[in-house]
Formats: C-alpha cells, sequence, structure tokens
C-alpha cells in the first residue's frame, strides 16, 4: 500500500491507516458495527475477490475512499474464500464498549488470518489436517517444523541439504503456507515456492518460549528445538494468544516411518487420483469406512507415512483379527464411535475460547460413551486392545461437570441465555424465579387494579421506549382519578399510557432479572469452558487412541467385505504374493479382476515385465506397492496368501505427466524422478519402473532403459519391478543373475488381440502395438501401412542388446559420484552469491568475495 498522508482524513479513518501500516500485507477486516469494511486497495482487491460491490466512503478528503464490506455473521464465508486464494487476513474489533468510549472507539488486531493458521468453522475438510510448516536451516541441511493449529498436532523432521528433496517434503504435506527465515527468502522462492501457490510469511524469533518446555522435553538436539520455536513463534503472532492446547512434539526420521515421496503418492493414488485430482476412487477413499472425522484424518496420515515398526504392525494385525472373530462386538463398538464427535478441533475450539455451549455438550456426549468402548474392548481379550483400553483416561469428572451445567440442546450463541440447567447456581435461580414469576405478577397487578378503579378494560403493555405501561382506552378515561397515582406517559389517537411506582419498581426488578440471566449463564459457561482446558492433554490422548480404534475397525470391515486376508511380516528380502488383486480397481471394474501372483526371492532384485499396451503392466505393479502399503499401515490385503518384509522407502515412475508449470516435459520429470530414486534408494527399498525411456528417441530410451537396470542391479540390491515395451531388454536375463523375465499373457484370435491381464513367467517377444490401435478403432489404411513399416523395419534393422558391463560400471559410478560432488560444489558457491544483497557490500567485500570464488573455482577446475 502506498504512502498517505492519513491527516486529511477523518479519526476513524486516521485510525485505519495507522492499523494498516503494521499489516502492509493483510487484508484488513475492519470492524465498524455489523460489518468488516476494507478501504483503499483492500477494499478493490477484496471486492474483486469476493465478488462484492466495491462503493465508497466519505472520510473527510475529497475524493470517496475505496470501500467494499461483509456482514460479521459470514465472516466465515469469505475468510474462506480469500484465504483458500492465498491471502492473509487481519482481524481489526471493538475492545471498549462504545457507550464507555472517549472519542473515537478503541480498536486493535485481534488475530490474523493466513492458509495455514486458519481455524473457523467450516472453513476445513473434516478429514484433512491444515498443517503449516516452517523451515529452518542447519549445518548439515533443513528442518521442517509442521503443525495443526485445529488439532494441535506438531512434527520435526530432518531433511538433506537438497532444495529437491526438501520442496519433495514439503508438497508431501500438502501444506498451503510455508514459514521461512529472512535470510533463506531469496533462495527458496526463486526455487519453486511461489511456482506452486505457497503462501510465504518470514519468521526469524527461534526463541521457544518457557511455557512450551514441556512440548519439547524429550528433544536434545538445539537445532531441532529452535526450529520448533520459529513456528510457534509465528503461530502466536497470528493468534495473539498462547496456544495450550499444542501436543508434544513428534520427530521422525528415516527410522520413524515408510517414506513415500510425493510424486510415488500421487502415482499410487493413495489420496486423490492422478488424472483428475478427486478423492473418490483412492485407497483412501477405499479404506475410509471411519466413523469418526479424527479416525479419517488418522488414517490419511497413516497411509502417507506407514509403519516401520513390526510389532506395531503385527498389533494392529492381531485387533483387526479380533474384531473380524467378534461381529457382536465390532458392531457394538462402532455404534459407541457414531456418537462420538471430533475431540480434536473441539479440544481446539475450547483453547482458543471459541467452543459454543454445542461444542461442550457434543463432548460430554463423546465422553459417555468411553466407559461402553473400554469395556467391549476388555471383552475381546485381545493384549493391543486391552493396552489400547488402559491407555483411555479417566474423564467422568468432567462428563459429569457439563451434564450438571447445561442443557441437551443449547443454542448456538452464548450470549443470549437458555444454556445453563435449573438447579446449577444458587443466584441463576433466583434471577430465573423472578423473571418467571413476573408474568403472575402482572397478572395479578391487572386484576387488583380493575378492581381498584373500576376500570375493566384497563391493560399492562411494554415497549423497550417506554418499558411496562398501563393502558386506558378514551371510552374510560374520565374514570382515571388523582388519588390513583397514574402519571401520564404517552398519549395515543385512542388511548392514554400511565405508569405508577409500583409498576416501575417491579419492572427494574423483571428487566433486571433477566439482564442478570445473561450476564450470569454467559460468566458460568466461561467459567466451564476455562475448567475444561484443565483436561486438555487427556482429552487429546483419548482422541488419539478412539482414532487408531476407529482406523483398526474400518480396516475390519473393509477385509470382511473384501476377502481381505492376513499377511506374514518376514525377515528375509522376498516378496511372496498369491493371488494378489489391485485393491480400488476389482472394486470400481465392472469386469470381473483377474488376480497375479509375485514371487521375488532374496537372490530376485528386479523383475522385467513386458507384455503389450494395455495389458495391465501398470496395474499388476501398482497392485504390489499397496498391497505393501497395506500390509505397513496393519490392514489386511488383497491376495489368499501374502508374504512380505519391512520396506523403508518406495519410489516409483509410473505414466506420463508432465510439470510445465515449472518448464519441465514428460522426459524431464521421468529422468528426475528415476534420479531421485537411484539416489535415494537403499537395499530394503522397492522401486517400480514404468515405461523408462519412452519420452525419447526409441534407441536413446532403450539404451537409457539398460543402463537403469544395470545401475539398478549392480549398486543398489532392492526390489525394483521395470515394466517395457522394449522386449529386447529381456535378453539381459542370461546376463544379470538377479533379473526375471515375466510378461503379461496375451492372445490372437481371427486377427485380433485378446488381453488376458496374466503375469506369467518368462519374456513375450510382442509388444501388439499395432492391435492396439486396431482397437483404439484408427483407419484401417493406417493399421495396414504400419504392418507394412513394421515388417520393413523388423528385416533390416533392430536393436542389438548391448552386453552388460559389471566391472566398468563401478568405475562409471565412482567418476558419477566425483562428477556429483563437483556439481554440489559448483551449486554451494551460486547459492552463496544468490543470497548477497549487492546494495550491503562495499567495493572491496565485493573484490574479496569475488576472488575466494575465483580460488575455489580454480580448485574445483583441478579435479
Amino acid at each position: 500500500m502506498k504512502q498517505i498522508d492519513s491527516s486529511i482524513y477523518t479519526p476513524m479513518m486516521q485510525q485505519y491507516l495507522e492499523i494498516k501500516k503494521d499489516y502492509s500485507d493483510y487484508i484488513v477486516f475492519f470492524r465498524l458495527g455489523d460489518f468488516y469494511e476494507m478501504f483503499f486497495q483492500d477494499a478493490i482487491l477484496a471486492s474483486k475477490e469476493l465478488e462484492i460491490v466495491l462503493t465508497g466512503r466519505d472520510a473527510g478528503a475529497k475524493e470517496r475512499v475505496p470501500m467494499c464490506g461483509v456482514p460479521y455473521h459470514a465472516k466465515n464465508i469469505y475468510l474462506e474464500k480469500l484465504v483458500e486464494k492465498g491471502y492473509k487476513v487481519a482481524i481489526v474489533e471493538q475492545v471498549e464498549d462504545p457507550k464507555l468510549a472517549k472519542g473515537i472507539v478503541k480498536r486493535e488486531v485481534i488475530k490474523l488470518v493466513t492458509p495455514g493458521t486458519i481455524i473457523e468453522d467450516g472453513t476445513i475438510d473434516q478429514k484433512d489436517n491444515n498443517y503449516i510448516v516452517a523451515v529452518s536451516e542447519y549445518k548439515l541441511g533443513f528442518i521442517l517444523a509442521f503443525s495443526d493449529l485445529t488439532t494441535g498436532e506438531n512434527y520435526l523432521e530432518k531433511v538433506p541439504k537438497d532444495i529437491n528433496i526438501l520442496f519433495n517434503e514439503i508438497l508431501n504435506l500438502n501444506v498451503k503456507e510455508v514459514v521461512i527465515p529472512s535470510k533463506l527468502r531469496n533462495r527458496l522462492i526463486k526455487h519453486y515456492l511461489n511456482t506452486y501457490e505457497l503462501t510465504i510469511s518470514i519468521s526469524d524469533e527461534i526463541n521457544l518460549p518457557t511455557y512450551y518446555n514441556n512440548l519439547v522435553n524429550d528433544i536434545y538436539d538445539k537445532d531441532l528445538i529452535q526450529a520448533f520455536a520459529r513456528l510457534v513463534n509465528y503461530l502466536e503472532k497470528t493468534q495473539k494468544q498462547s496456544l495450550i492446547h499444542l501436543q508434544k512434539v513428534q520427530v521422525f526420521t528415516s527410522e520413524s516411518y515408510l517414506r513415500i515421496d510425493n510424486n510415488s503418492k500421487k502415482n499410487l493414488e493413495l489420496t486423490e487420483t492422478l488424472r483428475r485430482g478427486s478423492k473418490q476412487n483412492t485407497l483412501f477413499s477405499l479404506l475410509d469406512k471411519c466413523e469418526t472425522a479424527m479416525g479419517s484424518r488418522f488414517l490419511k496420515q497413516s497411509i502417507q507415512r506407514p509403519l516401520i515398526d513390526r510389532k506395531h504392525i503385527e498389533e494392529r494385525y492381531s485387533l483387526v483379527e479380533s474384531f473380524n472373530n467378534n461381529f457382536i462386538v465390532r458392531s457394538d463398538i462402532l455404534k459407541q464411535l457414531k456418537q462420538v464427535y471430533d475431540l480434536e478441533r473441539i479440544v481446539g475450539r475450547i483453547s482458543f475460547g471459541n467452543a459454543n455451549a454445542k461444542d461442550m455438550v457434543n463432548l460430554k456426549k463423546s465422553l459417555q460413551t468411553i466407559p461402553y468402548i473400554k469395556e467391549s474392548l476388555f471383552e475381546l481379550k485381545n493384549g493391543f486392545a486391552k493396552n489400547l483400553a488402559e491407555n483411555i483416561p479417566d474423564l467422568s469428572d468432567l462428563t459429569t461437570l457439563i451434564q450438571k451445567a447445561l442443557i441437551d440442546n443449547p443454542p448456538l450463541s452464548i450470549k443470549e441465555g437458555g444454556i445453563i440447567k435449573d438447579g446449577y447456581n444458587e443466584s441463576l435461580d433466583e434471577f430465573r424465579d423472578i423473571a418467571k414469576n413476573s408474568k403472575e405478577w402482572l397478572e395479578e397487578f391487572v386484576e387488583r387494579e380493575r378492581l381498584r378503579t373500576g376500570i375493566k378494560k384497563l391493560k399492562v403493555g411494554y415497549n423497550r421506549v417506554f418499558g411496562y405501561y398501563i393502558e386506558i382506552t378514551k371510552g374510560q378515561l374520565d374514570l382515571v382519578k388523582e388519588e390513583f397515582g397514574y402519571i401520564r406517559k404517552q398519549t395515543l389517537s385512542n388511548s392514554e399510557r400511565y405508569i405508577t411506582e409500583e409498576l416501575k419498581l417491579q419492572e427494574t426488578k423483571i428487566l433486571g432479572a433477566n439482564d442478570s440471566i445473561i450476564n450470569l449463564e454467559y460468566d458460568l459457561f466461561i467459567e466451564l469452558r476455562e475448567n475444561a482446558k484443565n483436561y486438555t492433554i487427556d482429552l487429546q490422548k483419548l482422541a488419539r487412541t478412539l482414532s487408531e480404534i476407529d482406523m483398526l475397525l474400518a480396516f475390519s470391515i473393509v477385509s470382511m467385505n473384501n476377502r481381505y486376508i492376513k499377511p506374514i511380516i518376514v525377515d528375509e528380502q522376498i516378496i511372496d504374493i498369491v493371488s494378489g488383486r489391485h485393491p480400488v480397481v476389482e472394486v470400481i471394474s465392472e469386469e470381473t479382476f483377474v488376480s497375479n501372483d509375485i514371487h521375488m526371492s532374496p537372490k530376485d532384485q528386479i523383475l522385467l515385465i513386458t507384455g503389450p499396451n494395455m495389458s495391465g503392466k501398470s496395474t499388476y505393479m501398482r497392485q504390489v506397492a499397496l498391497i505393501i502399503i497395506m500390509a505397513q499401515i496393519g490392514c489386511f490385503v488383497p491376495a489368499t496368501s501374502a508374504r512380505i518384509p519391512i520396506f523403508d522407502q518406495i519410489f516409483t515412475r509410473i505414466g506420463a505427466s508432465d510439470d510445465l508449470s515449472i518448464g519441465m516435459s514428460t522426459f524431464m520429470v521421468e529422468m528426475l524422478e528415476v534420479n531421485y530414486a537411484l539416489k535415494n534408494a537403499t537395499n530394503k527399498s522397492l522401486i517400480l519402473f514404468d515405461e523408462i525411456g519412452r519420452g525419447t528417441a526409441t534407441y536413446d530410451g532403450m539404451a537409457l532403459a539398460q543402463a537403469i537396470i544395470e545401475y539398478s542391479h549392480h549398486k543398489i540390491n532392492c526390489k525394483i519391478l521395470f515394466s517395457t515395451h522394449y522386449h529386447e531388454l529381456t535378453y539381459l536375463e542370461g546376463d544379470l543373475k538377479s533379473l526375471h523375465n515375466v510378461h503379461v499373457s496375451a492372445k490372437e484370435e481371427n486377427g485380433n488381440i485378446v488381453f488376458l491381464h496374466k503375469v506369467v513367467d518368462g519374456p513375450t517377444d510382442r509388444s501388439y502395438g499395432i492391435h492396439v490401435a486396431k482397437l483404439a478403432k484408427l483407419p484401417n489404411i493406417v493399421i495396414t501401412r504400419s504392418k507394412e513399416i513394421l515388417a520393413e523395419l523388423e528385416k533390416n534393422h533392430g536393436y542389438n542388446i548391448i552386453k552388460p558391463q559389471t566391472i566398468d560400471l563401478f568405475n562409471y559410478q565412482e567418476t558419477l559420484e566425483l562428477q556429483e560432488d563437483v556439481q554440489d560444489k559448483y551449486k554451494s558457491i551460486i547459492e552463496q552469491l544468490e543470497e548477497l544483497d549487492i546494495n550491503d557490500i562495499t567495493p572491496i567485500m565485493a573484490m574479496n568475495i569475488l576472488n575466494d570464488v575465483l580460488e575455489e573455482i580454480k580448485k574445483l577446475s583441478n579435479k
């Protein structure tokens, strides 16, 4: 916002400009009566983005100030729209009673709403987390601190000093806002932050407020604590209060979970489909039979970060099996979970002071199910169920307190009364008696006055201006006598209105009682809500336990419905799946799904998969990965038997996709994903490579595919499923001892291809590409000419497989590693130069820096 001379404006507009000066990168919602109003550039921008009328306001200057506004009660709708588009909003409220104000009413920013900190009701999908991430740099790389304000979850994770890996992890979290130190601004924004439409915020404060020490008392790494502090300080700045509901920080390491990079999650369609970005027809949608929103979120987190702790995995298997074998107990727990609300987010609202009486009643209803759930878990006679039941805290005191205090169906507003039960507070009961008896008193008063005065049609009425009054029609006015003590208050066309000392005294009691009821009920509710804050840790512990139970019940339901079996975790690096099925495709397909086996012994590293296009190679590869993911989250799997090890990472390159937003072609994206897998895979990883090399010339692609196979075979020693349309590569089986050929079978009938979708041993010798073109109904003349050209090519040309290298490949790897080391050092020099601010250095400093850079380049050139 450009500099504005505020002196020419009214005091109210001067107040606005003073606030806006400190929040220049925010849209300011300025409370005026029943509206939040925006002015100047904020108004122009907001009116466009919110599609509301842009008008003007007289503010003391010659020209009207651009203005638009939204009703205060509809604030959340408009906030969501702005935040969804990446904007940040500052909420300005009146912080003193206008009746007591001397001059302009005092206003302050009471909250900052950003894409990563929005917590308002209805603004976030119940089944999604809304993470915000802070990036910090330390000696060996980067640290990510991420949190969900709505649930209080907090996590820390270290990543290598590689910008691509850093952004892969950021995208993995599906965040909308990234908090960075100012010194990283130029480097990180240049590398994708703006490209991926992420909101950028700056935080340089890395001292952790002491009242958060209990969240990190198990962490002894100063770098991690400072990274968390950067995030927490930013969150406090936006919320304008301490965050008592934040949970203990969990630290993720490479040993914590099965790592799946962002591209692989997309390729495997874990939470959204590849083509349309839909949440339907994904692994998550298939497994999400959870009764609670927090159970669904826990499931999504589990799919994105499967377990590698064998003990925990097998505990989950045992409980799913117990649920399968105890239908009645399972039904009883499901029935109780249907009555459990989103405890994590209710706790968040209690913490922020946003919870209403309905939230508190829903909390009570949820807590009332706990004794029954615990009893059912003990009934299962299952060790893990027993542990979960014993982990559920006793919250009967809180349940009783809410039960005594609140009516069962309170209104949404906590400022209009009607929420506290009779008998909860003595003073409240007294006020209610006065208010209740007032009707009877008024009826008695009317009868008494009619008898005393002889005025048969005397009535008592009420309005906000005059309060209670006696009304007498003109036809009976001559009956009014001075000794009655009536004081004339208002003359109407057909009647006169009077008051008496007795009536005014009772009015004071009645109106005072009603005001007292509303104020006291509000105070009592706030006291109850503050009391509930003391149970925050226990409530969060309960929520986490119920979430896992809910997820495992969902696994039981899906497993029973879809004929899944319990997998067996083995120590050896084998994959032995009999009659495996793609869990999603088999459910949505109109045809009977063809199951397939996969057998990879410890000696088998690479399964080279050939077969016609459209025959099901990609589906087969995906189903293997999905079965492994399902197994490692503790779910049964679609097969008749499955023996698998614990994998530490899954990498995939499946399907043709490009990233034109950052100028990358399909082939470049393919090569980057392959590179990421080759660099980061270990001997406990699973790699899926689908049709590598198809994005370039035939021989280039074939050569690349063979070189990648050789490198993987000699250097990585992990399980790899490699599908290819280059059937010439099948000859590698004779030279690479750990490579095994399989193919997806097909047959010709009357000149047409029939896909059998069955994976069998051995290579294929044909791609059936022209047959697929025929299925696609290309013109006959094109099909005929293709056959002629193919016959000529097969006669005169062809790709003769090159003898695989073994020893030389290792020499090549040493050269490659040396080149990568040099590249990394050049990269470091470039990054140092990018971070320089030319305006902050003297000519002498510039000469010294240039000399240092030249010396470093000379050293690298000599290597």
